[in-house]
């Protein structure tokens, strides 16, 4: 018995639920709203003027007096929404104006109505004079008024919501533009080396070299296209791509780039923006190997550490002389350009909720370090 009681229960909730869910969705509807609104308003204006009559020790609370009131105010309301649509783009001070005269004039035309009903089916009250049909007015006009300034409210939040979804839409198409425009940005300008080295290759008839690169920068290039900037990849197959890369670039340098990989079983899980290394390894390419007529090594590092992803590229080049210019772009070799564009996009992703440092090591070399909230695949489509 009481398990039964629990199952009714949670089908009442249930059934509860769905009929809150439905009616949000259905007065979601601007053109709804305005229907609710306008017949609950009238009808508790026709319910509360009938519970005074009969207060007020009137017959019964003269319940077709008082209701056919709230019909007609219901009537003439419609006429007045679309009068006020008329004048919605006209300057506020007429529309002061025009709301105060509708108003009254609404008050009056009920004001008429109502009392011919209250003669013609009760006979109770029967005016001597011209003046007398307008009995009551002033309570309508105030009513009318109240009806207007919350029609107009409710227009203004409409306009204002609207205002609002328009702005966050803008914005977060924006993002995804910026977004974009840096991941681009980082991509194309290691194709020249790496054509012109393939284009060598080919006059040396050294075909079987040629192709490989060609295979291996036609797999990059697809990588970096099809993966969206705005979602995230695992770590493992950042660093797939990664090889990717530097298997094009180990073609250019041969022996003189070495390479080194130290990633943790547990990093390998862990979600990053796609190609968010390659710009990094790319300026180390091209500013501490390229230069160097012995070449050098580059370490690409990841672990796990108190629920935070810590990554680090490292050379053993020359190093910078101005850390703070390179971490703006405005370093003298231009060698900021990728680490800005870097921090840029992870500011755009995570806002403060990340770290980006720059060291130079000892006795040479520079060394990137980068902070990320550990996230699995599992978190990232909770979030989304």
């Amino acid at each position: 018995m009481l398990l039964q009681c629990q199952a009714v229960r949670i089908i009442q909730l249930v059934l509860g639920l769905a009929v809150v869910m439905n009616l949000k969705c259905w007065l979601e509807n601007h053109k709804r709203l305005f229907w609710v609104l306008n017949t609950c308003g009238w009808a508790g204006f026709g319910i509360t003027s009938y519970l005074s009559g009969r207060y007020w020790g009137e017959e019964w609370g003269y319940p077709c007096y008082r209701f056919a009131g709230a019909a007609f105010g219901f009537l003439i309301s419609i006429g007045l929404r679309h009068f006020y649509r008329r004048i919605w783009g006209a300057p506020v001070w007429w529309r002061i104006i025009l709301v105060a005269l509708a108003s009254y004039v609404c008050a009056a035309l009920l004001a008429v109505l109502t009392n011919y009903v209250l003669w013609e089916v009760y006979e109770t009250y029967q005016p001597t004079e011209f003046m007398k049909y307008f009995k009551g007015i002033t309570t309508l006009f105030y009513i009318f008024i109240c009806w207007s300034g919350l029609y107009f409210g409710v227009k203004f939040y409409e306009g204002m919501q609207q205002a609002i979804q328009g702005a966050l839409r803008a914005n977060a198409l924006a993002h995804q533009a910026q977004l974009k425009m840096l991941r681009y940005q980082l991509n194309p300008h290691f194709l020249f080396n790496t054509l012109n080295a393939i284009s060598t290759l080919i006059l040396e008839k050294n075909h079987q070299v040629a192709n490989d690169m060609v295979s291996r920068l036609s797999d990059f290039l697809r990588y970096s296209l099809d993966n969206d900037p705005m979602q995230k990849v695992t770590l493992a197959q950042e660093i797939h791509a990664l090889k990717l890369y530097l298997g094009i670039e180990k073609v250019r340098f041969e022996e003189r780039l070495s390479l080194e990989f130290d990633i943790d079983e547990t990093a390998e899980s862990a979600m990053i923006p796609s190609l968010l290394l390659q710009p990094l390894v790319e300026n180390a390419i091209k500013y501490a190997i390229a230069r160097s007529e012995h070449g050098g090594k580059i370490a690409i590092r990841a672990r796990v550490f108190a629920r935070e992803l810590l990554l680090e590229v490292a050379d053993d080049g020359p190093g910078v002389d101005d850390i703070d210019a390179m971490l703006s772009g405005r370093h003298h070799n231009g060698c900021g350009v990728g680490v800005r564009n870097t921090r840029e996009r992870l500011r755009e992703l995570y806002g403060e909720d990340h770290g980006f440092q720059i060291d130079n090591l000892k006795p040479s070399g520079l060394q990137i370090s980068i902070r990320l909230p550990y996230q699995t695949e599992d978190n990232v489509a909770r979030q989304t």
